[in-house]
Parts: C-alpha cells; sequence; structure tokens
C-alpha cells in the first residue's frame, strides 16, 4: 500500500465549492481555499515572530494546509446548517472522524499514519499556530465574500459572511498579528475598488464590529 489513494484524493478538493447554493460570480473551491489560508498563516506568523513570539512553522504549515481536507468526505456545508444546533455539530464532527479514521487506517501505509492522523486532526486549538490558523481562515473568507460584494452581487448573505468573519477575527484581537491586520491591511480592503453604497456599508458594518 503506497500512497497513491491520498495523492488522487487531492484533486477530489478543487472539485468541491465552496458556500454552496449561493449564486455567486467567482467559485472558489476547497483546494484553493486551503493554499490561500497557508498564505495568510504564512503572513501572520511572521508579523508574530516580528513581535517577538515563537513560531512552530512545521505545525502551523500542518495546520494550515491540511484544515479543510476532510471536506472531501462530507463536503462544505453551509455554515447556518453547520452550527444550527450543538448536537448537529457534534454529530457531524463524530461523522467526520470516523470517516478521516477509516481513510488513514485503510490508505496511508503505516509507517505515516500517525503523522496524517496529526494532520487531519482539528487544527483550529488554543495554541498560538491554531489561533493562527481560526484568522487566516476568515480572513480568506473575508476576502471572498468582500470579492462578491465588490462586484455588485445581490446575495445579502455575502455581507452577512462578511461581518461574521470580522466578528470572528476580533475575538483574538489580543495577537499582534491580528492587530497589524486590523490597522494596515482592513483599511486598504475597505478603500479598495467597490461602488459607492458597497463602501458605505462595509464602512458602518466595519465600525460597529470593531467598536463592540
Amino acid at each position: 500500500m503506497g500512497m497513491h489513494e491520498y495523492l488522487k484524493s487531492l484533486s477530489d478538493l478543487e472539485m468541491i465549492n465552496r458556500a454552496p447554493g449561493y449564486f455567486k460570480f467567482e467559485q472558489h473551491n476547497v483546494a484553493a481555499h486551503s493554499f490561500k489560508v497557508t498564505q495568510a498563516a504564512q503572513m501572520l506568523g511572521d508579523i508574530e515572530e516580528q513581535a517577538g513570539n515563537k513560531i512552530d512553522w512545521r505545525s502551523l504549515y500542518e495546520k494550515a494546509l491540511n484544515h479543510d481536507y476532510t471536506e472531501r468526505f462530507i463536503g462544505d456545508i453551509k455554515t447556518p446548517v453547520k452550527y444550527a444546533t450543538h448536537e448537529l455539530r457534534k454529530m457531524l464532527a463524530r461523522v467526520d472522524t470516523s470517516l478521516t479514521e477509516n481513510f488513514i487506517k485503510k490508505e496511508i501505509p503505516q509507517e505515516f499514519q500517525k503523522a496524517y492522523e496529526r494532520r487531519f486532526a482539528e487544527g483550529k486549538d488554543d495554541t498560538l499556530e491554531g489561533k493562527i490558523l481560526s484568522v487566516a481562515d476568515k480572513i480568506d473568507l473575508m476576502y471572498e465574500s468582500f470579492g462578491e460584494i465588490q462586484k455588485g452581487n445581490p446575495e445579502p448573505v455575502y455581507m452577512d459572511i462578511y461581518k461574521s468573519s470580522l466578528t470572528a477575527i476580533m475575538k483574538f484581537r489580543e495577537m499582534a498579528s491580528v492587530q497589524y491586520f486590523l490597522k494596515k491591511i482592513l483599511p486598504e480592503l475597505l478603500k479598495d475598488n467597490a461602488d459607492a453604497n458597497a463602501k458605505n456599508q462595509l464602512a458602518i458594518a466595519t465600525t460597529q464590529i470593531i467598536q463592540q
């Protein structure tokens, strides 16, 4: 048994579209999202390191690159559905864990199984690397929703996604990398080319969330 099935499965992530069920001008898939989150996590890690914090780069890269791999088993479920009830969230987590364990046992050679158990585990934990992953994931989601708002997408869900993503990022506002994002990057995003109405809506929503 080699790693053929694992390598073949990577293409499956290109076929799983994010935010299913909503009209969008630009499709985003899980493979592209994983790459973008890893790039964002790398940037945030650099900022934390410059602030004097020690980064376990192996852990950070593994967490970021693999954080949505297991969506190849159950797909990208709409956030309102996924978080509808605590019981449903726990049930989906059990299904995800079971399918992941079966895949590792069946398709990953024994000498690599411990490594992939670590890589496919939940990465958003209380370590600095886990917190960076949480922020990077929401930053990419913000940019995906911003792109749709910028293009004039009439679906109100994208403004909701923008606001919920920024709200989630604000939970980590004590981090040096989040402070940098809020002070240096977010203002540039808000000034980017969008129509006047969208700019105004985004500015109001952003100010309300940051001042809460």
